[in-house]
């Protein structure tokens, strides 16, 4: 006869992937806990006996590393160290059904839009009282704040609207209380994030609201730095640059994927815009918040990308002198526009145009960086790594920008805000001493 397990569940949610993915972890590790069940994110120690694996779908190497994530799980369960494994994320929506064939000794799958499915799984319930509290992952002092869900741009490389479906805007109301809850629990930065954040709004009011939405978000108490992310390019709503040069508290800092500059790429691109509207655009985005840093992304070898293309946009990064600057060499993604076209881009030419770009991009960002030699800039201080202070500026957003290394004889609070000059400079870091 079989004894009654008694073991009090104790799930563990491993996150992999993007900010975005990150939140949502967080609000189910909110909901798990506002439920009475333990939970925690990746934890140090293996003594859950449920796990859920929150995984990333976005090109090859993020798949890559979501599958053998699951598998080291499912073998963990086989080896009796674990009970349960449960997968959800944007590698679940898009291939569930493939991955149950694969791996059926997952427990259950669900997709990006299943957390009501997904608690019952683990016999907890969907509480609308917590609707805008969120336990965070990372350092309280900085948090990601989802203004929206999934995508309604028809890139033709991108499967993110397969897995995370349409656009939908989350009410301001709703937004600054998330907000004000942060603010009282230490929160200092709020890095707005979402598919497409220009578009925010539309759907909910009528119009591009993002202007209206950063006033709110200014006006709460506490947040002393708000950042926008992910700004799409095509119908860029410039009233929004007129709010960040009104605020003090909206950082001189915009993250706005290009993708490309060839014209002809970026209409094979599905982007809705040309090489002319990109540069009037970065044109205006400078004249109206001098002094702003911008981030983007571009794509190496997408189909029919010739030498002739690429040359351009080695051209158009040397003249536009970002300030930081990401790339990725282009993945063939099923169901996506782009998958019906040659893949006609040798690999090692990919990678070959991704390392010209960052190389030309190291020499840039290191004239920049040496420019800000003698300055003085308000830093916040980050973390402590054996011994030394680690922290950002209003110009750097984290894990993907700059850091500020610094110097001081006074024991720093970590969260707190110090004016720091500059010292010195790499291509990627300052290093600067506490006045």
């Amino acid at each position: 006869m079989k004894t009654k397990n008694t073991r009090k569940n104790k799930v563990n949610i491993v996150t992999l992937g993007c900010s975005k993915n990150q939140v949502d972890s967080e609000v189910l590790l909110t909901q798990l806990r506002g439920n009475q069940i333990e939970a925690t994110h990746e934890a140090a120690q293996d003594d859950a006996n449920i796990v859920v694996i929150n995984t990333c779908g976005f090109i090859d190497n993020a798949k890559q590393e979501s599958i053998d994530t699951i598998l080291r799980y499912v073998e963990a369960k086989e080896e009796g160290l674990v009970e349960k494994v449960y997968v959800t994320g944007c590698l679940s929506q898009r291939y569930k059904d493939d991955l149950e064939k694969e791996i059926p000794k997952v427990d259950a799958w669900f997709g990006t839009r299943d957390l009501s499915r997904l608690l019952k799984q683990l016999n907890a319930n969907y509480k609308h009282e917590l609707v805008g509290e969120r336990i965070l992952t990372n350092p309280s002092h900085f948090a990601y704040l989802k203004i929206s869900e999934g995508c309604d741009r028809p890139c033709s490389f991108c499967a993110i609207p397969l897995m995370r479906g349409g656009h939908i805007s989350r009410p301001i109301d709703e937004l600054v209380l998330e907000a004000k809850n942060l603010a009282r629990n230490g929160t200092k930065e709020l890095l707005l994030i979402a598919q497409d954040s220009t578009y925010y709004g539309l759907d909910l009011y009528k119009k591009r609201n993002l202007a209206e939405l950063l006033k709110n978000l200014s006006d709460v108490e506490g947040i002393e730095w708000i950042r926008l992310h992910y700004a799409f390019p095509a119908g860029f709503p410039l009233d929004v640059l007129d709010v960040m040069a009104e605020r003090q508290n909206i950082c001189n800092y915009l993250d706005i994927p290009l993708q490309h500059a060839s014209t002809e790429m970026l209409q094979l691109m599905r982007r809705g815009t040309t090489r002319e509207k990109t540069e009037a655009l970065l044109q205006t985005v400078r004249e109206k918040v001098p002094g702003i840093a911008i981030r983007t992304t571009l794509i190496a070898g997408h189909p029919g990308e010739t030498q002739k293309h690429f040359d351009e946009m080695m051209r158009f990064v040397e003249q536009s002198r970002f300030d930081r600057l990401g790339v990725f060499a282009y993945s063939h993604e099923e169901n996506t526009h782009s998958f019906s076209l040659k893949d006609d881009v040798p690999d090692k030419i990919k990678q070959n145009r991704l390392a010209q770009l960052m190389e030309l991009q190291q020499g840039i960002s290191l004239e920049l960086n040496q420019a800000k030699i003698g300055k003085t800039f308000r830093v916040l201080v980050d973390r402590k790594e054996e011994g030394t202070y680690i922290g950002r500026t209003e110009f750097d957003s984290p894990e993907v920008d700059n850091e500020v290394v610094l110097t001081s004889t006074d024991y720093l609070r970590l969260g707190d805000f110090v004016n720091a000059k500059v010292t010195s400079a790499g291509e990627f870091d300052l290093y600067a001493e506490v006045i």
